[in-house]
């Protein structure tokens, strides 16, 4: 049976034909690619390489802390009640910010910074204003540069809020989750709700631009029901965007995981039915689906980036700067230039020691040939746009797109059978049936699919 929610509709048999583990694409080549054998002389070279191209700056630093265990984690921290911790990880983030940017020409603009985590709040003001100083002693600013961070709304009060905004904050994220106190136990991770509303109204009178709040669906005791009172909350919240992630169970991945008990995870079709929910509250309710897992209102940036065909992805999710060059500071974090990924290193005692040699902490990479570049291309405009101009690929890359991707169309016939993608004479467009299976419609076009077939990806839905 299928079930339309605004521009999207739901069939639960092609979900379950087709919602296998496939990747995110918030790179292509996905991170799962990049290589040992690249080297911190490989990322100099890369460095110069990108100064010539005199991109815009969007930069992103990892505050890998976190003071307690949340069981749904998947990101890359560091579990420490000890503040010290984060007191020696800023001197040597410091030191990467001056030693790095030394290669960078820093004329060019930053049109985007994001600070992630880990808790970044879980740095002191005094640690979030030296790191602050450091950064802005080195790079140039633009005027309208969006500048953003995620906090943990259950180590922050009122003074914490408007410091972020008074040093140069204006947009800010935190997570949800869920609002219901047994799922918030079962993930070790209990905030109350008037806590919440006292944050988004801290935010909201300190200005600043825009605010993002982060849900999950398939948690453990998550019913259609209580998500629906999530939902309802969340909407009375009023943030610009909303994020909805599917939980990811992955626990040969993510240890911390095997705290939550399996048996209390909903059961997939349930998990289906609390999405088809969720889409259509928040759209009945004035929000536009972004795709994937991500919400924002008409007027928000995200929106009007998608209307305008500008919308892009990168390491951080959706982005609206596609020409900005992504600069990652700190441990594990990405690089994502025009033609190289570099990632740097995962273990603090490796990153220290890398920076305390003068060496450029990086621990692995990948540089993009055409092919890649070209691939990327047309996954980005997938999963960003629903659409796809095939003459404006033809015209940059200088090729004919039927005969170059005379394969990927042929494997695209029992998608464009089922309804999911019509492939025309000089486009292909994601239908309203494949916009929930996006992920599917372009790992058609990933050359380095068989590698990633043998790993434990998510599934797509």
């Amino acid at each position: 049976m299928v079930f339309s929610v605004a521009n999207v509709a739901f069939d639960f048999d092609l979900i379950e034909k087709y919602g296998n583990a496939v990747p995110r694409y918030t790179s292509y080549p996905p991170a799962t690619e990049l290589k040992d054998e690249f080297t911190p002389l490989d990322w100099e070279f890369s460095l110069t390489e990108s100064n010539q191209r005199q991109s815009p700056l969007s930069l992103y630093f990892h505050i890998p802390f976190c003071q307690t265990a949340c069981y749904f984690c998947g990101c890359n921290v560091i579990i420490s009640n000890s503040k010290n911790a984060a007191t020696t990880y800023v001197e040597y983030l410091s030191k990467e910010i001056e030693f790095t940017s030394s290669f960078i020409d820093t004329r060019r603009p930053v049109t985007q910074l994001h600070w992630g985590g880990g808790t970044p709040n879980y740095l002191s003001l005094e640690q979030v204003e030296s790191l602050w100083e450091t950064i802005n002693k080195q790079f140039t600013f633009d005027e309208k540069a969006e500048i953003s961070i995620e906090i943990n709304p259950r180590y922050v009060d009122k003074n914490y809020i408007f410091f972020l905004k008074q040093i140069g904050f204006n947009r800010i994220s935190f997570g949800i989750q869920d609002f219901n106190p047994q799922v918030q136990e079962a993930v070790n991770r209990v905030q109350p709700e008037a806590l919440l509303f006292d944050v988004i109204e801290w935010i909201k009178e300190a200005g600043f631009e825009s605010v993002n709040v982060d849900l999950i669906y398939g948690l453990p005791y998550q019913t259609l029901s209580s998500f629906k009172e999530t939902i309802k909350k969340t909407i009375k919240l009023d943030p610009d965007r909303i994020a909805i992630f599917n939980f990811a169970y992955v626990p040969w991945m993510k240890p911390v995981q095997k705290n939550i008990p399996e048996s209390a995870l909903p059961q997939p079709h349930k998990k289906l039915e609390i999405w088809q929910m969720s889409i259509q509250e928040l759209t009945d309710n004035g929000y536009v689906f972004i795709g994937m897992d991500h919400f924002a209102k008409p007027n928000n940036e995200l929106a009007i980036a998608q209307q305008n065909s500008t919308l892009k992805r990168n390491f951080q999710g959706y982005t609206t700067q596609p020409e900005a060059e992504l600069y990652g500071f700190g441990l594990t974090s990405i690089s994502m230039l025009e033609d190289t990924y570099a990632q740097n290193h995962k273990r603090l005692k490796d990153y220290y020691q890398a920076i305390d040699q003068g060496i450029l902490p990086v621990t692995k990479g990948f540089k993009l040939s055409k092919d890649d570049m070209l691939r990327r291309d047309v996954i980005m405009q997938i999963m960003s746009s629903f659409y796809l101009d095939k003459s404006q690929i033809e015209a940059k890359y200088h090729l004919d797109f039927d005969s170059y991707f005379a394969q990927e169309l042929i494997a695209m016939r029992p998608l464009i059978i089922d309804g999911l993608v019509q492939s025309n004479y000089d486009s292909i467009v994601v239908t309203n049936l494949g916009r929930l299976l996006v992920r599917n419609i372009a790992f058609l076009f990933d050359t380095h699919t068989p590698a990633l077939q043998q790993q434990k990806l998510s599934r797509a839905i």
